[in-house]
């Protein structure tokens, strides 16, 4: 029972327009001057406090606990036996599994009614009864599995979803991909990597759309349909985005699985602008500049989530 518990949270809508209108009724004019509900933001704002409260007289009564943002979590040191609560959607768990190096990670689905909670199979008055057994290391866990990418220089960047190899704005990525005995140079606006858990996201959409677009040009119906990995899959799959052929690339290599016997390479040829970044988080990048080689495959940690 001495074990540290560490609450993540992350800002509402409501607190991310305060921060940036100064008050709360600068905040309302610019959301009804749009035409949109702001007493949706209050109603998702008082879900959450109330939510916040509930979860922290659980942790009161534990004992040892802290908090920390999301924003935070690139710089937060935690401990070796360190607890951990994500509450928020789907995606802030994504965002705090890549920090943890194997600890179990309790997902608090704030507001049902709102929020799928795909990753967050527990309210906050749950909390009560599966934390005891989290201390006990007698919870129901899922292993999931995470992407590495490991540039050259020794940088490292995990991803629970998706790594996205890119561009950091809006032009050309350009960089040699060698993957399965294969190897050609593109130009395309970047590369996505997703594990089994993101394969239902990012890549669904990706390949759905592709799938579309091919049956509409050929006036055919899609041969085959889309099926994500498992969790616990120990293959990635990658996709090219809008690959571009020319003189001096190619288009050969689009799709595929990598894994650890497999991986999957990239050479930077971007003098400036490249970028590695994880789960939706840009600011938490690494430069993916001229001559950088990323080897991709999947992680040697797993994350586990509390079931």
């Amino acid at each position: 029972m001495e074990r540290k518990v560490v609450l993540v949270t992350r800002k509402t809508r409501l607190e991310t327009l305060i921060t940036r209108f100064n008050t709360r009724d600068q905040a309302r004019f610019y959301v009804e001057h749009l035409g949109a509900d702001f007493s949706d933001y209050e109603r998702e704002q008082a879900a959450y406090d109330e939510a916040t409260r509930t979860v922290q007289e659980t942790l009161e009564i534990h004992g040892r606990w802290q908090a920390v943002d999301r924003a935070y979590l690139p710089n937060f040191l935690f401990g070796p036996d360190d607890i951990v609560v994500a509450l928020g959607q789907d995606g802030l768990v994504a965002n705090t599994m890549k920090y943890l190096q194997g600890r179990p990670l309790i997902g608090i689905n704030p507001e049902p009614g709102r929020y799928d909670g795909v990753l967050l199979p527990f309210t906050p008055k749950d909390l009560r009864l599966i934390l005891p057994q989290v201390l006990w290391d007698s919870a129901p866990v899922k292993r999931v599995t995470m992407a590495e990418a490991r540039l050259s220089d020794g940088q490292t960047m995990l991803a629970v979803n998706d790594l996205f190899i890119g561009p950091r704005s809006h032009v050309s990525a350009r960089y040699e991909i060698d993957w399965n005995g294969r190897r050609e140079r593109q130009s395309s606006s970047g590369v996505i990597v997703s594990t089994g858990l993101g394969s239902t996201g990012w890549m669904s959409s990706i390949v759905t759309g592709s799938l579309g677009i091919g049956a509409a040009w050929s006036q055919r119906k899609p041969q085959a349909d889309y099926r994500p990995l498992q969790w616990d899959d120990d293959t990635l799959l990658f996709a090219v985005r809008e690959p571009f052929p020319s003189q001096t690339t190619g288009t050969s290599i689009i799709f595929g699985r990598c894994d650890a016997a497999s991986p999957l390479r990239l050479t930077s040829l971007m003098a400036e602008g490249g970028v590695i970044f994880s789960d939706g988080m840009e600011a938490d990048s690494i430069e993916f500049g001229a001559g950088q080689l990323a080897n991709v495959q999947p992680a040697a940690t797993s994350g586990i989530l509390v079931v």
